[in-house]
């Protein structure tokens, strides 16, 4: 078993899917960022590109070298994140977000657009159902032992489902 859970053969990993059975999905090869350049327009552009972490792709982890960004270093990241919060849980930082789903099966099917995104990603977060409509996640590297920025992608991309008709409109 290679780290997060994924057997990897060739350039294919695989993955339990739901019910136990075996998906394969391509390996995704972490990108290395180069030096930005002195000029304004190449630094803008690499800003753009790296400011948008809802484009970015989550990239395997390697629990030998990874380690779990200090919590100044999340602090920055959190604004890429809207509505997300950091908590501290058993010593750890995680993000964290909660939402009032119209019923028991908004709720169900919210899970469900969550995890089609959470295994596109091969990143999972724990996912909570409380008194049949109040939705909970909570996203952290288990095997950094706090956050990475595998984190902050998979927050940004679920905040960025077109889910409103499944969560209840606020009290004015």
């Amino acid at each position: 078993m290679g780290p997060c859970g994924k057997r990897t053969l060739g350039r294919m990993a695989y993955s339990l899917g739901v019910f136990g059975a075996a998906v394969a999905c391509k390996a995704r090869i972490p990108i290395t960022v180069i030096a930005r350049s002195m000029s304004s327009q190449s630094s803008q552009a690499s800003d753009e590109i790296i400011s948008d972490l809802s484009k970015k792709k989550c990239v395997p982890c390697d629990s030998k070298n990874l380690r779990p960004m200090s919590e100044e270093s999340a602090k920055e990241l959190l604004h890429q994140a809207p509505g997300w919060k950091i908590e501290q849980v058993d010593g750890k930082l995680e993000l964290q977000r909660s939402w009032r789903t119209k019923s028991f099966i908004k709720g169900i099917e919210f899970f469900k657009l969550v995890s089609d995104v959470a295994e596109a990603e091969g990143h999972h977060p724990d996912l909570h159902l409380t008194g049949y409509n109040n939705v909970r996640i909570n996203i952290s590297t288990h095997s950094a032992g706090g956050l990475t920025e595998n984190d902050f992608i998979l927050a940004a991309k679920i905040g960025a489902l077109d889910a409103s008709d499944l969560f209840r409109k606020p009290k004015v």
